[in-house]
């Protein structure tokens, strides 16, 4: 037994080490910065309690990045599920080389954030006519678009393309893993039941009520990378205020020009409180593995909450 505990304590301690080190001890002194004034320094000076919770409420461009974030999720939640749904019912009907195309789909994802942005902006989204997207629109007797990284609707293309083609591959292979785990016996009995094996009607009587859990997970993650989104829009973009997440806003105030540390943990404490709400919202209504009765008691706790508030 002692044995058993001192090699338990051997690989739990670098953890156990790193996790205070580099989250709790650095979430602690963000919490304790956040409550004083800390421009050019991380050291607090004067105490200002929550004004600095307060500049976040009256200041226009962190409402501004907020909508950033909502437009993009918008876009590249929907799209992100779509496509990696559908590669993963392609990958998993084929006869062969699954694990061929697995490793083809999966690939970008170990690609650097900053290189494919390098590349979507020097080569396939340059504004030149010799850009590749320009060119294939002029194959097609299209203008050429000079303004994809400085112009609405252009940049949102430019922006959810990058992120769909870096991380469509690992969503796929969580719904390709749902997709196996699903017993064979539901689409036998369904095929005797008049079902037409590989038809739309099984894949939304069986299938996508069998892929529930995996939904829920893969919205969460995408809903959290959305609002993590930095690399993209700040290598394509820029300091653009119209294209400016939460992250980017944040990073201005602390590490930017600013440099104003206390209102910068202010708003990381916002951001993240933000972001536990609604990961517990979706984990409510939607569940990991909770059956259906707690899901409607969840949100019937919901409802009644807000008639008592009115």
């Amino acid at each position: 037994m002692k044995g058993n505990g001192l090699a338990f304590w051997l690989f739990f301690t670098p953890f156990l080490v790193g996790l205070v080190v580099f989250t709790i001890v650095p979430l602690i002194w963000g919490a304790t910065l956040s409550l004083f004034e800390a421009k050019g320094t991380v050291l607090p000076t004067d105490f200002v309690g929550l004004a600095n919770f307060r500049h976040f409420l009256v200041d226009t461009a962190f409402l501004k990045s907020l909508r950033t974030f909502t437009v993009f999720a918008l876009f590249i939640v929907p799209v992100t599920m779509v496509c990696s749904l559908g590669l993963a019912v392609l990958v998993n009907g084929l006869p062969r080389f699954q694990s061929f195309y697995r490793s083809v789909f999966f690939l970008p994802t170990a690609c650097s954030y900053v290189v494919a942005c390098v590349v979507w902006r020097l080569s396939l989204f340059n504004g030149l006519e010799s850009g590749i997207v320009n060119q294939i629109l002029g194959a097609f007797g299209l203008d050429a678009i000079s303004q994809w990284l400085s112009a609405s609707p252009y940049w949102w293309i430019v922006l959810v393309s990058v992120r769909l083609w870096l991380q469509v591959g690992f969503y796929m292979l969580l719904f390709l893993a749902g997709l196996q785990a699903i017993p064979s016996q539901l689409y036998e009995a369904a095929a005797v039941d008049g079902l037409s094996p590989g038809g739309f009607r099984m894949f939304r009587l069986i299938t996508l009520p069998q892929l529930r859990t995996t939904f829920a997970a893969v919205l969460l993650l995408l809903l959290i990378a959305a609002f993590q989104a930095f690399d993209e829009f700040y290598n394509l973009t820029g300091n653009n205020p119209e294209t400016r997440p939460p992250l980017v806003y944040l990073y201005n105030i602390a590490l930017g020009s600013q440099q104003d540390f206390g209102t910068g943990s202010a708003g990381a404490l916002v951001l993240t409180a933000i972001m536990v709400v609604a990961g517990l919202l979706q984990t409510g209504l939607l569940g990991f593995g909770s059956n259906d009765e707690g899901r409607r008691r969840f949100a019937l706790r919901l409802r009644r909450g807000g008639r008592s508030s009115r």
